[in-house]
């Protein structure tokens, strides 16, 4: 994560840095949802649509193809007629979901601090806009 060169040089790259590649991965909420989605066991492709409040075919297709990608979800197609295709998390997809539950149950506990912090920013910001403009 740290460059070791000192001098006028970052010591901190997001070109090294493993975690936030995965952020990247993780931090779409339609990847977040899609977890969700998958959490307890397989889901064909139109349950996850429904079950994902307005995420689009387009954008349900993009992130099941880039989890896939990733190695985090798997797809199983039977040859039925019509073809039948479910998706899973594979193991590396399922030890993602710990984590995953720990910001979220950390989301739920602090979000409130979070809004609260904001709006006394907004406040403080929107009396210091007005004092400058006098």
């Amino acid at each position: 994560m740290f460059l070791t060169d000192k001098g006028n040089q970052p010591d901190i790259s997001i070109k090294v840095c493993g975690y936030s590649k995965m952020l990247e991965i993780i931090s779409s909420k339609w990847t977040v949802l899609v977890f969700y989605a998958l959490e307890n066991g397989s889901a064909r492709y139109g349950e996850m649509g429904r079950r994902i409040e307005g995420i689009s075919k387009k954008m349900l297709t993009q992130t099941l193809r880039q989890l896939e990608r990733d190695g985090l979800v798997m797809r199983h197609l039977t040859p039925t007629i019509p073809p039948r295709v479910d998706y899973s998390l594979t193991p590396l997809g399922e030890s993602m979901l710990k984590p995953m539950f720990e910001l979220k149950k950390w989301a739920i506990d602090n979000f409130a601090i979070v809004e609260q912090a904001r709006d006394r920013f907004d406040q403080t910001a929107a009396a210091h806009d007005f004092a400058e403009n006098e």
